[in-house]
């Protein structure tokens, strides 16, 4: 049979598939249907992997979400502002609480609780005419104040149902996040189109103080990582600094870390251990990283080991790609909680120990393979 006998034969059998955008591709001196519709189709589920979340109790989550492009459009200090300020009040809004953050000019980084489902049901009227206040406008606050106030049953649950849906999620905090930040910077900027890059990454950290302190200090030592401070106290726009400030609500994130409200003074004391090292109070007393974070680095990637406030100044993927972390029992029981066994079994997946220094035992659940280390801001 010819080439073209055989590429019109291929044809009329593509033409057949359920999905109708099949073609006939010459390899070597044959021919191969493709649908590429089912390609693309798998490419996408490959990408979009389902993002873990608990849906039956309180839950702590890494999230990190980039500007398009990889474009430096929070490089400014007005656009910094202005989304700091808007991360305290939708999280407000949304009933979550920011443990800590940091926003850097092409990406920021957020250490969020998000409380358990069932307590949205105990959320009164008032309380949601409370948070309404903190994002929109005079208007039309006081028109959802009056719809929850309704003297009609089914108009206070119309109203109450508009809101709560928007809360106590952590899908729905990014989103609420994101697009206000993107019609406001899009409207002062002259600016069309998608301001963030693809969807947000997310990392279940376990709520105990050694995998949050960890995850904690390596997003306040974003500024550091990327050569603008040496002290992240220095740079305005992360949790620390906020709460070396005095903001209130940043100091309660940084206590949170560590299981208790206590004095301010205690909670520093400990956190700042974390960040530079057992009796080290600043970096700018010389007693910071030894070596380089690219040594750092290189010594990791060749497996070798190096202290926790070394490693914490160089960018790694567990704490963005990892996708839990935690104690090994943490990382197992969320496994055999999303992943039917079969699937766990063929993708050989389980709690994997985390390299290059002392994590405590921290585990995470997704093996990488490459590029786990590196010296870049991340």
């Amino acid at each position: 049979m010819g080439q073209q006998q055989q590429a019109r034969r291929f044809s009329r059998q593509a033409s057949r598939w359920s999905h109708p955008k099949a073609y006939a591709l010459k390899i070597g001196t044959g021919y191969l249907c493709v649908d590429f519709e089912v390609v693309l189709g798998h490419l996408n589920l490959v990408m979009r992997t389902r993002r873990i979340k608990v849906t039956d109790a309180s839950a702590v989550y890494h999230c990190i979400s980039r500007i398009v492009g990889a474009e430096f459009l929070l490089e400014g200090e007005r656009e910094k502002e202005v989304l700091r300020n808007q991360i305290w009040k939708v999280a407000d809004f949304c009933g979550v609480e920011i443990l800590t953050y940091c926003i850097m000019s092409n990406h920021v980084h957020l250490l969020i609780r998000v409380p358990p489902p069932s307590s949205l049901a105990r959320i009164p009227n008032s309380e949601l005419s409370r948070r309404v206040k903190r994002i929109y406008a005079p208007e039309k606050a006081a028109a959802f104040a009056e719809g929850l106030s309704s003297s009609e049953a089914d108009e206070r649950e119309r109203f109450r149902s508009q809101l709560v849906t928007r809360m106590g999620d952590l899908s729905q905090f990014m989103k609420e996040l994101k697009q206000r930040f993107s019609i406001w910077y899009n409207r002062n900027h002259g600016r069309l189109g998608t301001l963030w890059a693809e969807r947000f990454k997310s990392v279940l950290i376990e709520d105990e103080s050694m995998a949050l302190s960890t995850v904690a200090a390596y997003i306040d030592l974003n500024p550091v990582r990327a050569g603008l401070v040496s002290d992240p106290a220095d740079y305005r726009y992360c949790g620390y600094a906020e709460a070396m400030g005095g903001h209130s609500l940043a100091r309660r994130g940084i206590a949170s870390l560590f299981g208790h409200r206590g004095a301010w003074a205690s909670n520093v004391s400990i956190y700042r251990i974390v960040l530079f090292g057992k009796g080290q109070s600043s970096p700018a007393s010389g007693q910071g990283a030894s070596v380089s974070p690219g040594k750092v680095a290189q010594v990791m990637s060749e497996g070798g080991k190096v202290s926790r406030e070394e490693a914490l100044r160089c960018r790694i993927r567990y704490f963005s790609d990892g996708a839990v972390l935690g104690s090994k029992e943490f990382v197992q029981k969320c496994l055999e909680s999303t992943m039917p066994p079969a699937n766990r079994q063929r993708a050989r997946a389980g709690p994997r120990e985390l390299k290059g220094s002392d994590w405590s035992g921290l585990n995470c659940l997704r093996g990488l393979r490459s590029q786990v280390f590196g010296s870049a801001p991340q």
